[in-house]
């Protein structure tokens, strides 16, 4: 008796080509349209193009989350910049190692990133990468760490507004008290009127 193995995914040479997804972003400042993105990624040879004009401030960014979630393994997912797509370094190296890691692509039309051509050397890297980038991270949170330590031990000035003195805040209760407006309180301590 034979059992005929059946696999869950399809093996990459009987599927039909991998798609290339593109993703086009612009933010309220950008100087660069979604019309010239779009026609780079088509240009490129992307199947679907993704569109979203967001703040690139912005974590949240359904159409990209939209982009990503119609991947399949061997896919990739093309931009025109990298910017287009992260917000910051450390955010790109995360995300692309995960991409790798499903066996998913990125590209950039301007030639800057195409992890297929990195081949099997691609997730190792990108992990690389990502470890340095979590590194820095670590030793930045660290200095900021030994510099308000520093300062607390030093008495230095941890930020904030610089508070007024006994003597000052004394003058402002009594002329206060004695039925001054802020506006001429303010003229003869020199205190901003918030503080009074």
């Amino acid at each position: 008796m034979s059992r005929k193995f059946k696999r869950k995914n399809l093996l990459f040479s009987e599927r039909a080509s991998c798609k290339s997804i593109g993703y086009a972003r612009e933010g309220s400042e950008d100087q660069i349209s979604i019309a010239s993105q779009v026609e780079e990624l088509k240009n490129s040879g992307c199947d679907v193009i993704f569109v979203e004009t967001v703040n690139s401030s912005s974590k949240n960014r359904p159409k990209l989350n939209e982009a990503l979630g119609t991947l399949q393994e061997g896919d990739e997912i093309c931009f025109t910049k990298l910017d287009r797509g992260f917000n910051n370094q450390r955010q790109c190296l995360k995300t692309i190692n995960d991409l790798l890691k499903k066996g998913l692509h990125v590209r950039t039309t301007d030639g800057l990133i195409n992890t297929r051509s990195f081949g099997k050397l691609a997730p190792m890297a990108f992990g690389l990468l990502s470890g340095l980038s979590e590194i820095e991270h670590n030793m930045v949170i660290e200095r900021i760490q030994e510099s308000i330590k520093s300062r607390r031990e030093s008495g230095g000035n941890l930020g904030g507004r610089p508070k007024t003195n006994n003597e000052k805040e004394g003058l402002v209760l009594c002329l206060r008290n004695e039925g001054c407006s802020y506006r001429s309180i303010r003229k003869q301590t020199g205190l901003a009127l918030s503080t009074i």
